[in-house]
């Protein structure tokens, strides 16, 4: 990933998103040491279990490449046949321990890193190929850890290869006393373990790569306060275009509520702060529902499209500070206010048929209660 020049010392680590940025690009944190460490010790260990299967399948392949009939010699097809067998064979052979290593390839990456394919990271980059870039890379702090790791795997390596055979010295000496066949399967196995000492050696190696692949991919994509700040703007955009969304919807969401206003049976006014429209259909729904709330002009239009559709309003200020308070539009109204409401939907009842000359006309007014806790004081006006 390229750099950006901020002009700011990038001291902070990367964030998530410039992580998956780096890894869509194909770049993650790697350690040869650690392939080249499973890949060394899988394949030892392969040998070291499928050695009599391998052993057995090579004597035989031996056997059928050295063993033909005279007449196979004046057969000018039989040497391809001949050959394409003892092709087979190996294959077959070999397969199991080809398939191991095919595993052990797997494995390292997936230990660091994981598993990627990224299109990007195969585009050719133009800034590779200049020379001065190229010098800068041979003497950089990279190149410099990639040295002595080199003289490390050397030293180490060397060492233990010093230390191996002189564990298996004695045993080596010994081999010279012993019958053929007898010697030839005691230096098999002596190299075998060799083979998987040393290969092993490699995962000191390994151990130290894999903590500073992984601090120099992070070193890399350290971030300035000023690129953490733009990613921002970029995932959540500028404030002032996200006000304005929000102003937008804000809009979109009075425009809706203001058209379900026609729609409640009553309209609660404080009377002049407020404005909260209920619709409660019986049988329908459980309890009233708000269709609509407001304060100060929304509260005005909302009072304005009730008188333009004959929706009766009723002034009951501690009620309407309550249900603005506590309800949300859409939902139904808390279970405390339900007696108060109920009244006010008996009274707009009442009077409703009064005024078609179906009934007496109400008493008075009702008490409408509002419970202690979903009481709320009316501000102090300054």
């Amino acid at each position: 990933m390229a750099e950006e020049d901020s002009g700011q010392e990038k001291t902070e680590e990367p964030t998530s998103r410039r992580l998956d940025k780096a890894r869509e690009e194909g770049q993650v944190p790697r350690s040869k040491e650690l392939n080249t460490t499973a890949i060394l010790a899988l394949g030892a260990l392969g040998l070291l279990a499928l050695g009599p299967f391998l052993s057995e399948q090579i004597s035989q392949l031996a056997k059928h490449g050295f063993d033909f009939q005279r007449d196979a010699a004046f057969d000018t097809s039989a040497m391809s046949r001949h050959l394409g067998a003892s092709l087979e064979s190996a294959a077959w052979g070999l397969a199991p321990w080809l398939a191991l290593m095919l595993i052990a390839s797997f494995a390292g990456p997936l230990g660091l890193g994981g598993w990627l394919f990224s299109t990007k990271a195969l585009a050719p980059k133009l800034n590779r190929m200049n020379p001065l870039s190229g010098l800068k890379r041979m003497f950089s702090a990279n190149s410099l850890v990639e040295l002595i790791k080199a003289w490390a795997k050397v030293l180490v390596v060397g060492l233990c290869a010093w230390l191996v055979l002189g564990f298996f010295f004695e045993d080596t000496m010994s081999l010279l006393r012993m019958p053929v066949n007898g010697a030839i399967e005691g230096a098999v196995g002596i190299i075998l373990w060799s083979f998987i000492m040393m290969c092993l050696s490699t995962l000191l190696i390994a151990l130290a790569d894999v903590p500073w692949q992984i601090y120099s991919h992070t070193k890399k994509l350290r971030m300035s306060l000023q690129d953490i700040k733009d990613e921002y703007k970029e995932t959540e955009g500028k404030p002032e275009v996200k006000s304005k969304v929000r102003q937008l919807q804000r809009e979109a969401a009075q425009r809706r509520m203001m058209a379900d206003v026609p729609t409640a049976d009553v309209v609660i006014t404080n009377p002049t702060h407020f404005a909260v429209a209920l619709k409660y259909s019986a049988g329908a729904m459980t309890a009233p529902v708000v269709v609509a709330k407001g304060a100060d002009q929304v509260a005005f239009k909302i009072r304005e499209i009730a008188k333009e559709n004959n929706i009766p309003r009723m002034e009951a200020p501690p009620l309407a500070r309550a249900l603005y308070t506590h309800t949300r539009v859409g939902n139904e109204i808390p279970e405390g206010l339900y007696v108060a409401v109920a009244q006010v939907l008996a009274y707009v009842y009442q009077m409703d048929m009064f005024a078609k000359g179906k009934g007496p006309r109400p008493a008075k007014r009702p008490d409408m209660p509002i419970p202690r806790d979903l009481r709320v004081d009316p501000e102090p006006e300054g």
